[in-house]
């Protein structure tokens, strides 16, 4: 899959393309439901498929500390997207200049101007530029024959429509089959291993600590999860317990993804971890002192443990 950022690096294509347009945080079944059909008609009409998809979201350039928890770190999206089948992912820096953008000239200029877009794909509540005035009714009255235009339904789980919001819900309050079923997948969170308080090592529970590069955790508490990793050509796999959140009994002061590897103890530093989210053991809460969290992570691993062989069958 071509990966071009920025508009700078957007120069006009020689080529035509099918193209959709969106943030895909989670890239879940109502995104894939969209590309699929971007992907077919691609095939038709023999030209690329493209993503166009705005980083940051531009939810963080709004709100900063105060918007909603990621699905999907932007490396995550690459890879759903090209397991997809997607021939080009373009990624706009989204900016103060692109913020101010007015709809129209968002069309000319990008859409008909640099990708010329011959088959656009769009989600049913699909808006864009400046205060969110383009939508699917702008796009069709702008297209003078020079693309054509297809909405998507909305995909029902449930009798409820998959999005981002739904599965962050869901997430929130542990409900990890309903986001798998919304997803298509299980909820993951990848990064790699670098050094934290090193306090699991001194209780005898060594944690790896992930860095998963978001604002915000879609939620706190311990998981059963299960984690995998290369290192060279190697792939390795191991069950393990997970804490995401604040660590209030050392009074931690950011959210932390920190996974107990049962029965591994290799050095893990520096090697990104795959992070699969199966069982919510508990909520995150403070201790009185180390010894009684030292306690209640032996009755954690033990609960993992236990679940573990619900979810064998799944591997």
């Amino acid at each position: 899959m071509k990966l071009i950022r920025g508009l700078i690096n957007l120069h006009e294509q020689i080529t035509p393309c099918v193209a959709t347009i969106g943030n895909f945080d989670g890239v879940h079944l109502g995104h894939q439901a969209i590309v699929a059909r971007v992907i077919t008609t691609a095939q038709m009409l023999n030209i690329p498929s493209c993503v166009l998809l705005f980083e940051p979201h531009p939810k963080e350039f709004f709100m900063g500390d105060n918007c909603p928890a990621r699905l999907t770190c932007f490396k995550q999206k690459y890879e759903h997207l090209e397991s997809l089948g997607i021939d080009m992912l373009i990624v706009l820096q989204f900016n103060q200049a692109l913020r101010q953008m007015e709809a129209v000239d968002f069309v000319n200029d990008i859409i008909i101007q640099r990708l010329k877009v011959k088959h656009l794909v769009v989600g049913d509540d699909f808006h864009f530029g400046h205060k969110r005035l383009g939508n699917f009714q702008l796009l069709e009255q702008m297209s003078g024959g020079q693309y054509t235009l297809e909405p998507t339904s909305s995909v029902l789980i449930d009798n409820l429509r998959v999005s981002s919001t739904q599965i962050r819900d869901a997430l929130a309050q542990h409900q990890l089959d309903k986001a798998k079923r919304m997803l298509g997948r299980r909820f993951s969170m990848k990064g790699k291993v670098g050094y934290g308080q090193q306090l699991g090592q001194t209780i005898g529970f060594p944690t790896a600590n992930v860095a998963v590069k978001r604002k915000k955790l879609p939620f706190t508490g311990v998981f059963l999860v299960h984690v995998s990793w290369r290192i060279e050509d190697q792939v390795f796999q191991s069950w393990g317990a997970a804490n995401c959140g604040m660590r209030p009994t050392v009074n931690g002061k950011e959210s932390r993804l920190e996974v107990h590897l049962l029965g591994v103890s290799e050095n893990l530093y520096g090697i990104e971890l795959a992070v699969d989210f199966y069982a919510a053991i508990r909520q995150e809460r403070k201790f009185a002192d180390i010894s009684a969290l030292k306690h209640q992570i032996e009755k954690d691993i033990k609960v993992a443990k236990r679940l573990i062989q619900q979810f064998e069958s799944e591997k």
